[in-house]
């Protein structure tokens, strides 16, 4: 079986993270596409049996304004961690229909998450398992948003480690196997541009879909789902007890999702 994950663009010409785990969960693919026909060539060894997709990007949208129940239900956990899920309806172009959606059905995906199908996917959000994973107080500052190149860098760093430290978690990811993975982070370090950090971002992103649909596959009783298959939904690891959001810097906050 294998655990695929998606950072996927909301746009077709904006690069999308593609990464793979197999069975043991070891990282078998990591790397981009831009176009549809470029990421169903790259899953399609991977889809075609037993499979969960990871996808961050909406998958199921059916209301015509505001936000998904999911996406509220999600908010009132997540907000407060700057982990915040903007709004996804049908009256924007971008999910009418959603992108997401579109590949499930041409890749004869499942997009349910309750489905006991072979072949599945499943909404997800790779902020809110960092937040749920690593017990993070808030959420770390890489995305493009982040104007401090160095500090983008550093804290694109910190997600690589906290990455490679699940090499120890249950079920376990294995990365530091994978020579394309030891590239990518060698690309990060000697990175001082933001084109080159915005190159890097994505494929992390999928490393990190692909582990939550490892992990929704064999710990489904330690998962949110907020929403259903009806109305949309997202998939995370449930936040721990007692895990309390850090303070927000007035000057840091951030005033939009990186979503």
């Amino acid at each position: 079986m294998y655990f695929v994950g998606l950072d996927l663009a909301w746009g077709v010409r904006n690069q999308s993270g593609v990464a793979v785990l197999d069975d043991d969960g070891r990282l078998v693919q990591v790397g981009a596409a831009v176009s549809d026909d470029e990421i169903a060539t790259a899953l399609a060894p991977y889809v075609e049996g037993p499979c969960v997709v990871g996808i961050d990007a909406p998958l199921i949208v059916n209301n015509p304004s505001g936000y998904r129940l999911g996406e509220t239900l999600y908010n009132r956990d997540f907000a407060a961690f700057e982990a915040t899920a903007q709004p996804a309806n049908s009256r924007n172009p971008l999910f009418d229909p959603p992108r997401a959606e579109v590949l499930c059905e041409r890749l004869g995906l499942n997009p349910d998450p309750h489905s006991r199908a072979d072949r599945r996917a499943i909404e997800v959000y790779p902020h809110a398992a960092t937040i749920s994973l690593f017990e993070l107080g808030r959420t770390l500052k890489y995305k493009r948003r982040t104007k401090d190149v160095a500090k983008r860098r550093d804290e694109l760093l910190r997600m690589v480690d906290l990455i490679e430290g699940l090499a120890d978690a249950v079920p376990r990811l294995g990365v530091r196997g994978s020579p394309a993975w030891l590239e990518l982070r060698k690309r990060i370090e000697a990175s001082d541009r933001p084109f080159q950090l915005n190159a890097c971002e994505d494929p992390v992103d999928a490393v990190l879909c692909a582990y939550v649909a490892l992990y929704f596959q064999r710990r489904r009783e330690d998962v949110t789902i907020y929403g259903d298959g009806e109305v949309g939904y997202i998939v995370t690891p449930a936040l721990p007890p007692g895990l309390t959001p850090r303070a927000v810097n007035p000057a840091t906050a951030p005033t939009e999702s990186d979503r």
